[in-house]
């Protein structure tokens, strides 16, 4: 894998959970698309590649474990998301139930439901080990009120992984749909939507899958997708069958726009079939990715100066941490002077508000290896720390 990803040769890139590194083989796909629509007009390249571009679809049913036509190419994992939730129709007292934990911007479309339809917002807290409390979440999901499971498969601020097996038994248990963020999960685990029994699905193809910036996907499955009354259609949707009427698209394929970034689809359908290939659904990406953050949370937490913030019975390929008399900003740039990429996850910027709130956390440095990493570069990472006077 590292032989396949030209800038692991340039630095050691810790930023997975906010873009990876893209393998050659996506890379050199989309810069080839991109060249044919120069040499040839978009249309005519669209028309001689439909093979390639329908390659995105069968490549993500076999990712997900669903079919064909329960998957749509979206922009990003938030546009999938409230394409989905924008379209479930809610009524005054509706109950959105979901985590303290859940992404920004998803509460942000909890937060208009509310505003525009008077819909209420239920947070189930953390238990004492810092997971996802299903003992309340059952509570919850009980009551005839709850009309939607909303929850964030990983946090963008942080480790955790809830247990989305059994969200989705409590939510089929009680007849509720659930919506399921796996914007930092796929790429990084299998994720299979019959297992976790959600209806709709959405991630984004820049993080652990590596595909390029700007596409995604939905999943809605076909028993649940008639419930959806979509928030916006255009000819590709549906078809406009006369003056007064239009009969929309079978498949989730009706929330998409005619309009796409063909060459991101063909690239995301290529990073797919990439992850596919190195094991994603044997389980041997996630052995390896959870292995390389245990190992980079233990030399951290050995350091004096460094508290690690991860919390959770089940922990991911995240790792958050601060360092004291240091912001989580000066620790970014200071690894960046020897070339290692890291990112922060600040309450301000939206990502983990309300769970940071509720910790009494304000900005946090997150690192994220993937499989292309090694532990000698983590060593690096550590030993960088030691290093600087402020450890």
């Amino acid at each position: 894998a590292r032989e396949e990803t030209r800038g692991c040769c340039k630095q050691i890139h810790l930023n997975n959970a906010g873009a990876s590194l893209l393998p050659s083989t996506v890379v050199d796909a989309y810069v080839a698309y991109i060249k044919q629509e120069e040499d040839e007009g978009g249309y005519e390249v669209e028309a001689r590649r439909r093979g390639d571009l329908e390659a995105f679809y069968s490549a993500t049913a076999e990712l997900l474990n669903c079919q064909e036509d329960e998957v749509a190419f979206v922009e990003s994992a938030s546009r999938g998301w409230a394409l989905a939730l924008y379209s479930l129709p809610l009524k005054q007292g509706d109950r959105i139930i979901t985590s303290a934990a859940d992404y920004g911007s998803n509460f942000i479309s909890f937060l208009q439901a509310r505003d525009k339809w008077g819909a209420e917002i239920v947070v189930i807290d953390d238990d004492a080990r810092g997971d996802l409390d299903m003992d309340m979440l059952r509570c919850e999901a009980a009551n005839a009120r709850a009309r939607v499971i909303c929850m964030t498969h990983i946090p963008t601020g942080g480790g955790r992984i809830i247990d989305a097996k059994i969200v989705g038994e409590i939510a089929e248990q009680n007849e509720v749909p659930f919506f399921l963020d796996a914007c930092q999960s796929v790429g990084m685990m299998q994720v299979d939507v019959l297992e976790y029994k959600c209806q709709v699905l959405t991630a984004t193809g820049r993080k652990f899958l590596r595909g390029p910036r700007g596409t995604g996907l939905l999943y809605i499955s076909n028993s649940f997708i008639d419930q959806l009354d979509p928030v916006m259609l255009d000819q590709h949707g549906a078809l406009l069958t006369s003056e007064h009427a239009f009969t929309p698209r079978i498949g989730a394929r009706r929330f998409e726009m005619w309009e796409s970034n063909c060459a991101g689809k063909v690239a995301l359908g290529i990073a797919i079939r990439y992850a596919l290939s190195y094991g994603i659904n044997s389980g041997a990406i996630e052995k390896t990715v959870v292995a390389l953050a245990a190992y980079l949370r233990s030399g951290l937490r050995e350091l004096p100066r460094v508290t690690c913030h991860d919390i959770g019975s089940e922990l991911g390929a995240i790792v958050t941490f601060t360092v004291k008399d240091m912001t989580a900003d000066q620790v970014k740039e200071e690894l960046k002077k020897v070339k290692i990429n890291a990112s922060v996850s600040a309450a301000a910027s939206g990502g983990s508000r309300v769970w940071y709130d509720r910790r009494g956390l304000d900005r946090v440095v997150r690192l994220a290896p993937h499989y292309y990493n090694t532990e000698a570069e983590l060593d690096q990472v550590v030993s960088h720390f030691r290093s600087m006077n402020t450890m």
